[in-house]
């Protein structure tokens, strides 16, 4: 595919354009609601798509999923093309893949608890300091016996043998109180009543199924269906895009600034990420943002408020676009103050007078220019998308989905043997050695070897299995953000 230098985001008085080799360089898409976040972002994942960059987007308010079809004549879309050049606009549809968490609207999105870890885990399940401290412990006798938590199902499992053979890590690992497991327990119902365990298990989606590209060679644009995900289960919701951007930071190979990026995630309410983190799992966020653009990723955050963003992050988003925000309130105004000051001047733009003015579609756009320098910020049109605007129907959905390469791939839930079915084999094995009766005196057991001696060489096997299998506790793959440490 022929890739340019620049994509065209609209116009005001000059054309607006983002380079590509800036792509990874972040952004922000802010705004009041009904202001056409949605629309921006579905202009910027196509152009990127047709880059030959996969896109991850979440469809919150189920209105993006359009962006599989092409879009249709309209008489005011017509008019802004115009106004741009654009005319007549070149509808096309986009390669997607649906995904949904519950499986309604998409293919199954999965995890694995031993995949995200223990502190995005503490933090889903709303627990204090003392039953996160709780958590990593479970998390580390976990990899240490080789018990893979792929579900929550496992991970009941361990609590219940913690809580019953606590004792046995407690020289190890240090005393496991059993009110503060029984905390753990409850915390875990509820979270399960919520029904959003149904994000854990397998088969998990993994890094490589989202770096594709369609046979014409786009970039692959895997929608989310989160508007019943981000209703029921907002944590969850943002456990999920944490997950997939310290995958992204760990697993994607250094490459520096390239003329188009290798992967772009959008995260849209971006503020349930920053939401009561605690400031090591602020700090940690910070980092991977600053350091995965290197790896050719870009990250562009989705919200209505500026400051729902930390400054260290809100800093080093290079491309913006402001849509209109109101100043209803002391805080609103507040943030009109601090978007307006995150911009490089124009003398010709008022930004704290235009930014309470904006229409529907109309933005305020700096980005970063071929040096990387911001441009002076101006007040623009935003470009038309070339794909619908709004969602598919039920049976276009059901087709596109029919006609998925993925289809029948993640449909089929799969319980594979994990902590639950070895810890419950070893439980069982444990029964039925103390149900054994003692033999006579000077009665050989049944079940006792013949001999007592191994061979050079059944000593090595075993000497190697035992290695082997504590290695693989050890290394038991865990995000970047599941390990932090306090």
């Amino acid at each position: 595919m022929s890739e340019p230098s620049t994509l065209l985001l609209g116009a005001g008085t000059q054309p607006a354009f983002i380079q590509t080799r800036m792509i990874n360089r972040h952004g922000l898409i802010a705004g009041a609601t009904g202001t056409g976040k949605t629309v921006t972002l579905q202009v910027l994942a196509e152009q990127f798509s047709r880059l030959g960059t996969p896109v991850f987007v979440a469809d919150i308010k189920g209105d993006l999923s359009g962006i599989a079809l092409a879009g249709k004549p309209h008489p005011k879309v017509s008019e802004r093309a115009l106004k741009m050049g654009l005319e007549p606009i070149p509808f096309a549809p986009n390669p997607v893949i649906f995904w949904d968490v519950y499986g309604e609207k998409g293919h199954p999105l999965r995890l694995t608890l031993s995949e995200l870890g223990p502190v995005v885990l503490a933090r889903l399940l709303g627990l204090n300091d003392l039953q996160e401290d709780v958590i990593n412990i479970a998390f580390q006798i976990a990899d240490d016996q080789g018990l893979l938590l792929l579900d929550f199902k496992d991970f009941e499992a361990l609590l219940r043998h913690l809580d019953e053979a606590g004792d046995t890590y407690q020289a190890n690992y240090g005393r496991i109180a059993a009110p503060t497991l029984g905390a753990i327990m409850r915390a875990v119902t509820a979270f399960k009543r919520e029904g959003a365990a149904a994000l854990f298990g397998e088969p998990a989606i993994t890094l490589d199924d989202l770096l594709i590209q369609s046979d014409s060679g786009a970039g692959m644009i895997h929608v989310l269906a989160a508007d019943r995900l981000y209703r029921e289960g907002p944590k969850v919701y943002a456990a999920l895009l944490l997950w997939l951007l310290s995958e992204l930071f760990e697993k994607m190979p250094e490459v520096g600034d390239l003329d188009v990026p290798k992967f772009v995630l959008f995260f849209d309410e971006a503020h349930l990420l920053f939401d009561d983190a605690p400031k090591p799992l602020l700090d940690k966020i910070e980092q991977v943002v600053r350091l995965v653009r290197s790896k050719g990723v870009g990250v562009y955050f989705v919200t209505q408020n500026p400051l729902d963003l930390p400054e260290t992050v809100l800093g080093q988003l290079g491309n913006r676009v402001q849509h209109a925000l109101r100043a209803f309130t002391p805080r609103d105004q507040k943030a009109v103050r601090a978007a307006a000051q995150t911009f490089r001047s124009n003398a010709a733009v008022d930004v704290e007078t235009v930014i309470t003015t904006l229409g529907v579609g109309e933005a305020l756009v700096s980005c970063l220019d071929a040096k990387g320098m911001p441009t002076p910020v101006e007040q623009i049109l935003l470009r038309p998308p070339m794909s619908r605007i709004g969602p598919v129907t039920d049976d276009e959905r059901a087709t596109i989905l029919q006609r998925s390469r993925y289809r029948g791939r993640f449909d089929t839930l799969v319980d594979r043997e994990s902590a639950y079915e070895l810890l419950k084999s070893r439980a069982e094995h444990a029964q039925k050695i103390n149900a054994t009766p003692p033999p006579a005196i000077g009665q050989t057991p049944s079940h006792a070897p013949a001999r007592t001696r191994q061979t050079p060489i059944e000593a090595f096997i075993g000497s190697a299995a035992r290695a082997i299998g504590s290695q693989l506790g050890r290394q038991l793959i865990r995000s970047v953000l599941g390990s932090l440490k306090r």
